[in-house]
């Protein structure tokens, strides 16, 4: 494990999380709650049986975007609790957005956890995969009771106007005048909003709470807003969409969640994800006399903060990536530069690198910024373990043995992984007619160079001792000593300081390689200025390399180790190879 690898992971916080979960359930806290086998109100689950997930979690993204690195920390943390704590984790798309929201991104979505090693399905035969627009009916029906019950009203004011009655930090928001509307006056309007008779930004529902509060989220925050939208699921049958604070959680109460694990930026809003469920949890007694029942069942869903991921030389804000696609910085979500798990797949990166690299960083409440460093060494780690090793010549320069007989190709033999003999052996072809990297060549050789210079002898890797002549039209020529073969009687009495690889130039697969490396060239982009100004013009350079012929034949997704160069990946899409990562860190000495 390299430096910073070791460094990052004796810092890693403990999983406080973790501790939270096991103080719960040895408390027997969500012991008693009932489960109907699909999400629903606590009448749903007066006379189900008890649930049989000890907790249940949830991963919850929006799909506007496709899934970028932090969320594989999000992903690993709440599938892992559940797996580890005997529950379930639910994958629900919170879909309140109909102009920002696709189906390419659910499915991109939907792929992104499976790769990562994760399923929604439960032991008990539950899918659990939900839709925040699968409880459009109840938050609309949940809203009328608050209204019903004085937590709720129509507001008339326009967005401007609510903003200059909201208040700051030091000063305490003012009333809108709309605040005393009648119940009776706020449900027509609201009826009349769902029936779309209002243009956008006519009305908007709000929850009563605290104007003065000095938590803003308090402030009478918008619970609907009037949106004449085409939605991915529900096509046109909404005129108005529930805000995510309102949407969240009562999805998360509805689905039974016991732990709602989110970042830390949804600390503030905690007081207001709680006095939403717990309003629609109270018994209450109406104008009319007539007890009724909590809405939601008990215990509510507790949310829990954990500081979110944050990379250096990439960015993960989700507006910064559209950015980067819808103005052709990069090549679509999968292109291999792309922080996008798709991204990250496409690259070569692996599932188990990734989930590593999650556990390395730890789950802590502090801010903290991980060194992009410490993502490679975990899928240098991987890949070392996983990935056989090939020869592949980037920078091909011809090499000519003169005495060796001409028409002759033999076979030579080299293991597939050297720490894992169980991977076996393969035969590599070997001629007199070779490519060789063009560094591995100088006329007149540095101070400590042994490798191919006028006189100097090296070996040919698993092959044979040569001697150089030199170099004419571009062509590096050479003699070979026959009794010299890698692993053959007496061959060990030649003793060189340099041993170069190579690729036969007459069985060579000549492919397409695209030396991938990092999308931006300074550790904090955006800092300082525009972050489009500090892309890194490297980040992407196409060759043409020769490869050793079994190469032709790998399969889409097949990663390898190319000798002295690094871990590479047959592409998803073009058929070529994509560097994933070098085998030394090149930026850790960067100033």
């Amino acid at each position: 494990m390299s430096s910073p690898a070791k460094k990052q992971q004796e810092a890693s916080h403990s999983n406080f999380i973790r501790q939270i979960v096991e103080a719960d359930l040895m408390a027997g806290k969500y012991a008693k709650r009932r489960w109907s086998g699909k999400p629903g109100s606590a009448l749903s689950a007066e006379h189900a049986p008890l649930d049989t997930a000890k907790i249940r979690t949830r991963f919850p993204p929006e799909p506007n975007g496709y899934l970028h690195y932090g969320h594989a920390k999000s992903i690993c943390l709440n599938f892992g609790l559940a797996r580890d704590y005997g529950g379930a984790c639910h994958l629900r798309f919170d879909d309140t957005n109909p102009t920002k929201e696709e189906t390419e991104y659910v499915d991109s979505i939907r792929d992104a956890v499976h790769w990562l090693g994760f399923s929604w399905e439960d032991k008990s035969g539950g899918r659990n995969e939900y839709y925040a627009s699968d409880y459009f009916e109840y938050l609309y029906e949940f809203a009328e009771e608050l209204v019903r019950r004085g937590h709720a009203y129509v507001d008339s004011l326009s967005a401007e106007q609510m903003r200059a009655l909201r208040g700051t930090l030091t000063e305490p928001g003012k009333e809108s005048p709309y605040r005393t509307r009648s119940i009776d006056e706020s449900l027509k309007l609201f009826r009349e909003m769902r029936e779309g008779k209002y243009a956008e930004g006519e009305h908007v529902m709000r929850a009563r709470i605290d104007m003065a509060s000095p938590n803003i989220n308090l402030r009478d925050p918008a619970m609907y807003r009037i949106r004449h939208a085409h939605h991915h699921r529900t096509g046109d049958a909404w005129s108005i969409y529930p805000t995510y604070d309102w949407a969240h959680g009562v999805s998360d109460a509805l689905e039974n969640i016991t732990h709602s694990i989110c970042t830390l930026e949804f600390e503030d809003h905690r007081p207001l994800y709680n006095w939403f469920n717990e309003r629609l949890a109270e018994n209450w007694t109406g104008y009319d006399g007539v007890p009724r029942p909590g809405l939601l069942q008990r215990p509510l869903p507790q949310q829990i903060e954990f500081a979110r991921l944050n990379l250096t030389y990439v960015v993960l804000s989700k507006r910064l990536l559209i950015q980067l696609v819808e103005e052709n910085h990069v090549d679509g979500w999968d292109d291999p530069r792309m922080p996008t798990l798709a991204g990250g797949r496409r690259r070569g990166y692996t599932a188990e690198g990734f989930r590593r690299f999650v556990e390395r960083a730890g789950v802590s409440k502090a801010h903290q910024v991980i060194e992009f460093g410490i993502l490679e060494d975990a899928m240098r780690e991987h890949l070392n373990e996983v990935a056989p090793r090939r020869m592949a010549v980037l920078d091909p320069v011809k090499l000519i043995i003169e005495n060796y007989p001409q028409g002759r190709e033999e076979q030579v033999e080299i293991a597939n992984h050297p720490q894992q003999p169980a991977a076996g052996k393969r035969e590599v072809p070997f001629s007199g007619e070779l490519w060789i990297e063009r560094e591995d060549y100088q006329e007149n050789p540095a101070k400590g160079y042994f490798r191919l210079y006028p006189g100097n002898e090296v070996r040919l890797r698993h092959g044979y001792v040569v001697k150089c002549i030199g170099m004419e039209n571009d062509v590096v020529r050479c003699t070979y000593h026959e009794d010299s073969k890698s692993g053959t009687p007496g061959a060990d009495k030649y003793k060189v300081k340099g041993n170069i690889h190579w690729v036969s130039a007459k069985t060579a697969h000549a492919a397409q390689v695209h030396l991938y490396d990092r999308l931006f060239h300074v550790a904090a982009p955006g800092t300082m200025r525009d972050f489009q100004l500090d892309l890194n013009p490297e980040s992407k350079r196409t060759i043409t390399a020769q490869l050793e012929p079994a190469l032709r034949y790998s399969k889409v997704g097949e990663s390898f180790q190319f000798e002295r160069h690094g871990y590479f990946v047959k592409d998803l899409k073009d058929g070529g190879f994509n560097r994933t990562v070098t085998l030394r860190d090149s930026w850790s000495k960067t100033p």
